[in-house]
């Protein structure tokens, strides 16, 4: 086994950052007196605070080791998950959904779809979120984890059951904010910790451009190589990019798991909320340049004999997961190597405290308040909360011996996202544009939608049917075969909420208003220049991502 030599510097960088989280979670505290500031911190925040916070429970281990991981794998393609899977959903949310959410006083993004159709379909989507939230807690603790046990040496239970037991301190603490205040502080930390990384690559192997020429051809382009899925490492067509990732995954994150709109709800306004998502799309753009460059540079090196770089390998098959870490170790002395763990470190706990903050508020509202108490008092909630959040952690530990046996953690949460964000983004399309859909159309089309992802996703793989049954193209990379997953999830669920909904009973229009356009009156800012408009701040980022992907087509 191969270990990443730790000096007591090192060490101390890594003690004074878990030190300081919980100290966050004891001082705030205080601040947490009521279920409102438990679950939405008290909706103080500014934009820029729920801007950063909206991001950073993003940047988890998916963001970090997965997808420097799956760069080695894939290559440029990777990018599209943060440019054309990001930033267009990123501004609907922001521009267009994000009024609805946001006047309706909600708690929770199933507490709209109570609202808007009723209580079967938020239990539904409740239910569901609420295991995915737990898989994909899972494999936060699982890689938090693999880097204290394969880089620093240390037991893999011991390793996890610490890093499990310190985010739930903070966050049974004072629930969402003290989950916001860390996240924050991981964003930079992040930013500080890994940053060296991409730059100390290039300068070793000559230049950014030097870097894509010592890739195959098929790992270095966007776009260009996209119209056979042979000519890509993805082996995906441009069609299952625009349609899988593009629309169906990327809205389906972005607009409706609570994870990170829930962020946007601690916003203090309208104005703040919708602008929380617009000042996050501008960093979200500019990640690629830690994990997207990490990749490819630990892709050149490999592919260089004399370079001596490798990614570990278990029981014969590469982890990709390891090149982030392995890069760490290659570039960061003594004492920056204390810098780069804890930024990695620091980077799975805020994935970790969002998933366990957003758990803890849908079981409690949406599953224990709505199904088994509904006469809990406001002061039984927040204790519910803070046992859900004991709960969540536990049963993530679980789940995160799933997560160690699947072969990347980037295929593994595509395929959860596949399952439950896919289908719920039509519902929510349909709910918030289209006042006759029903709360019947509604619950059987999101229950056939999750239910045709999920089938699918077992058919392939006990190989009852081929990937390109489902991508359409040959080869098929599972990968391609999450895309497509996806758009077949979403055109299922989209069809038979229709077809439903013209044959069962509509709510009244009177129940519809704040929830549906064309009944909601929507914001209007008067007076207001327009430099100081969310949309003209989201224009600005729609074209720095065409420009982007021009760049680098």
């Amino acid at each position: 086994m191969q270990f990443i030599g730790l000096t007591l510097p090192d060490w101390v960088i890594i003690a004074l950052y878990f030190a300081f989280v919980l100290g966050i979670g004891f001082y705030l505290k205080r601040y947490t007196r009521d279920e409102n500031d438990f679950f939405l911190a008290g909706r103080r925040n500014s934009a820029w605070v729920a801007g950063l916070a909206f991001l950073s429970a993003n940047l988890g281990a998916l963001e970090l080791m997965g997808m420097a991981g799956n760069t080695f794998k894939y290559g440029m393609y990777v990018a599209h998950f943060y440019w054309i899977g990001a930033i267009p959903a990123m501004l609907f949310l922001a521009i267009y959904m994000m009024p609805f959410y946001y006047s309706s006083r909600i708690k929770s993004v199933p507490g709209y779809l109570k609202l808007r159709f009723d209580e079967k379909t938020r239990v539904l989507n409740a239910i569901a979120f609420a295991v995915m939230t737990l898989l994909v807690s899972g494999i936060n603790l699982y890689a938090m984890a693999l880097v204290l046990h394969t880089f620093l040496g240390w037991n893999w239970d011991v390793s996890m059951w610490a890093s499990a037991a310190t985010v739930a301190v903070y966050v049974t603490l004072s629930g969402l904010m003290s989950a916001i205040f860390t996240e924050i502080i991981q964003f930079f930390l992040i930013w500080f910790g890994l940053f060296l990384v991409s730059v100390l690559g290039i300068v070793e192997i000559g230049s950014l451009q030097e870097v894509l020429n010592r890739v195959p051809e098929a790992y270095a382009k966007l776009w260009s190589n996209s119209v056979h899925p042979a000519d890509n490492g993805m082996w995906v067509t441009w069609a299952g990019i625009v349609l899988g990732l593009g629309f169906v995954l990327s809205f389906g994150y972005w607009t409706t798991d609570f994870l990170v709109v829930q962020r946007a709800f601690s916003a203090k306004d309208l104005r703040s909320a919708r602008m929380a998502p617009i000042i996050a799309s501008f960093f979200k753009m500019a990640v690629p340049f830690l994990v997207i460059v990490s990749g490819l540079v630990a892709l050149a090196l490999s592919r260089d004999p004399s370079s001596g770089f490798h990614l570990l390998a278990d029981e014969g098959k590469v982890n990709y997961d390891s090149a982030l870490p392995m890069l760490i170790a290659r570039y960061y002395p003594p004492g920056l190597v204390g810098l780069g763990v804890t930024a990695l470190l620091a980077g799975f706990m805020a994935g970790q405290a969002g998933n366990i903050s957003a758990f803890n508020t849908v079981w409690t509202y949406d599953i224990y308040h709505s199904v088994i108490n509904r006469k809990a008092s406001p002061e039984h909630l927040l204790w519910v909360g803070r046992v859900a959040t004991v709960g969540g952690i536990l049963i993530s530990i679980l789940t995160a011996y799933w997560a160690k046996s699947m072969p990347t953690i980037m295929d593994y949460m595509q395929a959860i996202f596949s399952w439950v964000n896919a289908p719920l983004f039509a519902t929510m399309l349909l709910g918030m544009f289209v006042k006759w859909i029903t709360p019947d159309g509604a619950f059987w089309g999101l229950l056939a939608g999750m239910v045709s992802s999920f089938s699918l996703f077992i058919a392939v793989k006990f190989q009852w049917i081929a990937p390109e049954s489902i991508t359409l193209s040959s080869p098929a990379s599972d990968m391609a075969a999450n895309f497509w997953r996806a758009w077949w999830a979403w055109l299922i669920c989209f069809v038979v909420t229709i077809v439903v909904s013209l044959f069962t009973k509509k709510k009244p229009e009177q129940e519809l208003v704040g929830l549906v356009k064309g009944l909601t009156p929507m914001p209007e800012e008067k007076g207001i220049p327009i430099y100081k408009k969310p949309e003209f701040y989201a224009v600005i980022s729609l074209i720095v991502l065409i420009i982007l992907n021009v760049y680098f087509w």
